[in-house]
């Protein structure tokens, strides 16, 4: 089994409680831990943080930006960026002049403007279907520049699309509830995963902390972070589900506290997981966190099984995954 990171290596120096803690302050900083009681981590993984202070260009990141928005956006800002492109350009061959375009009547297309607009379709797409020719140096420079541009824009956007093909994900969906269930003679802290894709995912591994206020010993209170051992923190095939399992015994951090008390210590559990892309050979990752109001106590996961025959392969319904039970 592999160590935890916040696991001190048997070999390693004993270090006192303060540097311990300080440790496991997952880099969200003193003043979040002693002044925040926001979520810390949001259902879908992002970090309940805004960052300011920064100019617009020294934050502007387009490259990163359009990989990361949803399909809709970026097909919403390619569509709308090429038809500004082409208004601008029509706008550019209507100033040349009315001569600057020879051909099909401008009636038949809406006016010069329809005209220009679509003549500059043509051009920035290499069609040419020879119906309309721009007349004079001005509208053949326009040409030209509209032709190096649009040559850019197309190779943009395809790199664009197959990098956001090509970027791997974890497409891992997580139970709406964690439970406190019966687990061999005591209780245990459970939620549940499984894949939404049908890819494969390997060497799967979870960490998982508790993040609750405590008293800081100077009549305040500050946030500390505690790990959550776990049943099994790793598994190396991820075909069905995996319900990750935190024993709640003496050495728990939650020995002994009830949901009353999660509640009013803010408590969270944070919960990261990574694996290996089978598909893409490489690391993805996923994160997600319960608030305690989000745990439901005395209650189990329904099985996700699907009774088949002996000889049929093993199935599970995914829509099951939030299912539970009380006990």
């Amino acid at each position: 089994m592999s160590q935890s990171p916040f696991e001190p290596s048997p070999l390693a120096p004993r270090r006192s409680p303060e540097e311990l803690s300080r440790d496991r302050d997952l880099g969200f900083g003193s003043v979040v831990s002693r002044d925040s009681r926001q979520r810390l981590l949001n259902r879908d993984g992002s970090f309940n943080v805004i960052r300011s202070g920064l100019s617009f260009l020294d934050g502007f990141a387009p490259y990163h930006q359009l990989l990361t928005i949803s399909w809709w956006g970026f097909f919403g800002l390619v569509v709308a960026s090429y038809v500004v492109i082409n208004f601008a350009f029509a706008l550019a061959y209507l100033a040349c002049g009315s001569e600057a375009l020879v051909g099909t009547g401008a009636q038949m297309m809406g006016g010069r403007f329809g005209q220009a607009f679509f003549f500059s379709v043509e051009t920035f797409a290499t069609i040419g279907y020879g119906q309309i020719a721009p007349n004079g140096v001005p509208a053949n420079v326009v040409v030209t520049v509209e032709a190096l541009v649009g040559l850019m824009y197309q190779a943009l956007a395809t790199g664009l699309l197959f990098a956001r093909f090509t970027r791997p994900t974890a497409a891992l969906l997580f139970s709406d509830r964690a439970v406190v269930a019966p687990y061999n003679d005591g209780q245990a802290l459970m939620f549940r995963i499984v894949n939404r894709r049908r890819n494969e995912v390997i060497q799967l591994e979870a960490q998982v902390l508790l993040s609750a206020m405590e008293p800081d010993g100077r009549g305040g209170a500050v946030r500390r972070y505690s790990p959550l051992a776990l049943e099994r923190n790793k598994v190396t095939f991820f075909p069905l589900s995996w319900t990750i399992v935190h024993p709640i015994d003496e050495a728990s951090p939650l020995a002994g506290k009830t949901r009353e008390e999660l509640e009013a210590d803010e408590a969270e559990i944070l919960v990261l997981l990574s694996g290996i892309d089978q598909t893409f050979e490489q690391t993805v990752h996923a994160r997600s966190s319960y608030r305690a109001d989000e745990i439901v106590w005395n209650a189990r996961f329904q099985s996700m099984f699907i009774a088949t025959g002996t000889r049929a392969p093993l199935s599970v319904d995914v829509s099951r995954v939030h299912d539970i039970e009380p006990t």
